[in-house]
């Protein structure tokens, strides 16, 4: 194929200065990691793989991306929450808007903050960032109107997301290769711990305290986060001054990079329904309020082992046949569990269970195959580059399916089947931006 002889000649180019043991090294690394960055030719240095600093750093980026996800994977608990309550006058459809519009500031700001990272680091960047998510939960609670939830929501935390997303993501890319998939898997978990608890305690604290003061009571449990987040996360690379602002569409010369960008694109489309919708699946089917509050918990809880233990397995097998390997498990529980689970508790526990161990690894593992193809120093533009794509699944996602849940008469079937075929479409690209890099060597280890 084109595109893999040009990554064959690319991968010789960049070897051919290397010698002893660092050139074997990175032969011997080919297919399980990044392409230019295993052999660093650069000239930045091993990567540590490890040492309290790197750790550290990962620690940070954890609890950065707990309070910036934990908030994300709780969408189902609001969305349900304000369709019964402040905007119970509006369709799922505009309700949606509010929070995919958060995803979409939160993933098409990167455009603007992976440059800016590769450039001055991630501490004007993330102290930002926190300031923005804080006051947009504790302002979230003010709110009556439609126009304000999509400000406070949508624009303030968004952009918030943003400064914080890229670099608590890029940082650990700096201190790990040969462990990055089990390193990024344990960053991500965090989503998954932030969305098992705050449902959790806004279950509880919304009928004691109120919408207002629930919001606000998470906010301060975000504000302890992101100051921990803000003193651990440091860059290992120096700064790169003169990077472009603006989106680099001639990284999508690479064949394997467009393939898996439109792969991350459907891949959110499907991901971001079951969190945004279960939890009303769950109460328009007969369940309690409090059984929809906790469905989510359970997702996440599922999500929090998915997270962790296939970026462990990505180390060993392949990032690339890892969260291949996912998507499938994605397609089957969709069809084989949510499609036929109705009014039963107990199928859609194992469903969210399930699914939330198959989708964990998606959030996670997607940076890693991206950075699988770029060099280490470029890894914000590149990532920025990428979202800049997904960032439009992330905005259209959710309300699409709202849409059709709106035009069904109150009918999942339809949404269902729209994030199903959404992972199908998500599978059929990542399999073709694996090809373009070692064929169709099925045990290649990619």
């Amino acid at each position: 194929m084109p595109c893999r002889r040009a990554d064959e000649e690319a991968s010789l180019g960049n070897t051919k200065n290397l010698s002893g043991e660092k050139d074997h090294a990175l032969r011997q690394n080919f297919e399980s990691s990044s392409l230019h960055p295993s052999g660093d030719p650069d000239g930045n240095g091993d990567f540590p793989e490890g040492g309290a600093r790197a750790w550290s750093v990962v620690f940070g980026s954890t609890c950065a991306l707990t309070a910036l996800f934990g908030v994300i994977n709780t969408t189902g608990v609001f969305q349900q929450y304000l369709s019964s309550h402040q905007l119970s006058s509006y369709g799922a459809g505009p309700i949606g808007w509010i929070f995919s519009f958060g995803l979409f500031m939160t993933f098409f700001g990167g455009v603007q903050v992976g440059p800016l990272f590769d450039a001055k680091g991630p501490r004007v960047l993330m102290f930002t960032g926190s300031i923005l998510l804080f006051l947009s939960m504790v302002l979230l609670g003010e709110c009556t109107e439609y126009w304000h939830f999509f400000t406070v929501y949508g624009l303030v935390g968004g952009l918030g997301g943003a400064l914080i997303n890229t670099p608590a993501v890029a940082c650990v890319g700096h201190y790990f290769l040969v462990k990055r998939g089990s390193a990024m898997g344990i960053a991500f978990t965090s989503g998954s711990i932030g969305g098992i608890v705050f449902p959790l305690m806004l279950q509880q604290l919304f009928p004691l305290v109120g919408f207002a003061w629930s919001t606000r009571i998470l906010a301060f449990v975000l504000l302890v986060l992101l100051v921990l987040a803000n003193l651990l996360v440091k860059s290992r690379l120096p700064p790169t001054p003169g990077g472009r602002v603006l989106p680099d569409f001639s990284v999508f010369k690479d064949l394997a990079l467009t393939f898996c960008t439109l792969g991350i694109f459907f891949l959110e489309w499907g991901l971001f329904v079951p969190l945004a919708y279960i939890s009303s699946y769950a109460v328009d089917h007969g369940r309690s309020t409090a059984f929809g509050f906790q469905i989510v918990a359970v997702l996440n809880a599922g999500s929090f082992f998915g997270r962790w233990l296939p970026g462990l397995v990505s180390d060993k097998i392949g990032r690339y046949n890892t969260i291949i390997i996912t998507i499938v498990l994605c397609i089957v529980t969709i069809f084989a569990l949510w499609l036929p689970a109705q009014d039963s508790e107990v199928i859609l526990i194992l469903f969210a269970t399930c699914f939330g161990f198959a989708s964990g690894s998606n959030l996670g593992l997607a940076p890693v195959v991206v950075g699988q193809l770029c060099k280490t120093e470029s890894y914000g533009r590149y990532y920025a580059t990428c979202y800049t794509i997904v960032s439009f699944g992330t905005l259209t996602g959710v309300p699409i399916a709202g849409q059709i849940l709106s035009t069904s008469n109150g009918s999942y079937v339809g949404l269902i089947v729209f994030a199903g075929v959404s992972y199908v479409v998500a599978l059929a690209c990542f399999i073709v931006s694996r090809a373009c890099r070692v064929g169709l060597a099925v045990h290649a280890k990619w």
